[in-house]
């Protein structure tokens, strides 16, 4: 029977290794290039699958106050050394903090409560109890953070490095020699640390970016960021192949000693009835009122056969619909595609109609060809300066 169980064992062991192996050789067949090596599966589902978190709701909770203590000094040739007992530490704040490196917020999904440390209670010898550690959390820059059950915003982190305390640690307790007095020279008496301050967050991510990219779904946004900037949103020949916004950085030629850059922000494509929240519309919409200037793209020939002109005027209804601030912000039109109206009258023709339409100059491009880029990145450093004087 010894023996059974024994040779039983050897074949489940060699079968657990065989799986192991088949395992390691798919691993590395699916991705032979994952960050932990050949066979890292774990390296592939992290750094292979992106994902973008504009809203959170969390659960955030100071460190309690540390009690006092009572004591009193017993020392050789000390006769009635008195009351020695020591204040407790304060708890833990709860700091916000924003942070450049940080881009969405990811990393508050998967942790729901986040608490600080409580403050350590006195000792004798007026020993002062340690303090409660603050528990830090580092957000992205334009967070909004929301009071969850009265709705109230409590601070606007709009600006890197800028932090504010959401939850005070409570205050420690005082020990005995806090009491003493002519009248009660041997006090037995302290006080209880303050208690920890509980609240439900619910954060709020708006994108911060000079420009915004907006236009109908396809219209090219998210080819024009990957050749303006060396970010890599997917791009297929079907719409809405962005289903969450992305930033880029462009940088313009010029003095060497003066550094000229832009942050881009590809905001997924809008559609009609986006600003009563049909799709995703308020979803996408809020990411654009932090940005300074507007970039609408307008594809030249749509691919669902409608009419640009038409797709223009669409946009323009959803950005006022959804706010008068959105609608009034400097926007720059542009004609995508341009590769695929090759005749140059038919060109001149559909800027011309566009040009009516917006009341204003309209831009010209393509990203296939790298056709009218230069202006486009020119118009709005230009732009960007001109909100800048006027602020």
């Amino acid at each position: 029977m010894g023996r059974l169980l024994a040779s039983s064992k050897a074949e489940v062991n060699q079968s657990v290794g065989s799986m192991k192996k088949n395992a390691r050789k798919y691993c590395h067949t699916l991705c032979p290039a994952s960050p932990g090596g050949p066979g890292d599966l774990w390296g592939i589902i992290r750094y292979h699958v992106p994902m973008f978190v504009d809203e959170a709701i969390i659960t955030v909770s100071s460190g309690k106050g540390g009690s006092g203590c009572v004591a009193f000094r017993r020392e050789k040739h000390v006769a009635k050394g008195g009351p020695s007992g020591g204040d407790g530490g304060n708890g833990g704040d709860v700091v916000f903090r924003a942070d450049l490196n940080v881009d969405t917020l990811h990393q508050l999904t998967g942790k729901h409560h986040w608490t600080a440390k409580k403050g350590r209670p006195g000792e004798p010898k007026q020993a002062h109890g340690a303090n409660g550690e603050d528990c830090i959390i580092r957000v992205a820059p334009g967070t909004l953070i929301y009071n969850h059950s009265s709705g109230e915003l409590l601070c606007d982190l709009d600006e890197d490095g800028k932090e504010v305390i959401i939850a005070k640690g409570g205050r420690g307790g005082f020990g005995n020699e806090h009491f003493k007095s002519p009248i009660n020279q041997t006090p037995r008496t302290c006080t209880p640390g303050e208690p920890a301050v509980e609240i439900t967050l619910r954060l709020e991510l708006k994108l911060i970016a000079d420009v915004g990219l907006i236009g109908k779904p396809n219209a090219g946004k998210s080819t024009l960021l990957s050749v303006l900037s060396r970010a890599r949103p997917k791009i297929a020949d079907y719409p809405f192949t962005t289903l969450e916004p992305n930033l880029g950085i462009a940088f313009l030629p010029g003095d060497v000693h003066r550094l000229r850059q832009l942050v881009l922000a590809d905001i997924p494509g809008l559609i009609q009835g986006a600003s009563k929240g049909q799709g995703l519309g308020h979803e996408f919409l809020r990411h654009i009122e932090r940005t300074r200037m507007l970039v609408h793209l307008v594809e030249v020939e749509p691919t669902d056969e409608s009419d640009p002109i038409v797709n223009y005027k669409v946009i323009c209804e959803e950005l006022a619909g959804y706010s008068e601030e959105l609608a009034n912000k400097p926007q720059v039109v542009v004609l995508s595609k341009l590769d695929l109206l090759p005749d140059p009258d038919d060109q001149k023709e559909l800027i011309a109609k566009l040009e009516k339409a917006s009341g204003g100059r309209v831009l010209a491009l393509s990203s296939a060809t790298r056709q009218g880029m230069d202006p486009l990145l020119n118009t709005c450093w230009d732009q960007i300066n001109k909100l800048n004087t006027a602020e």
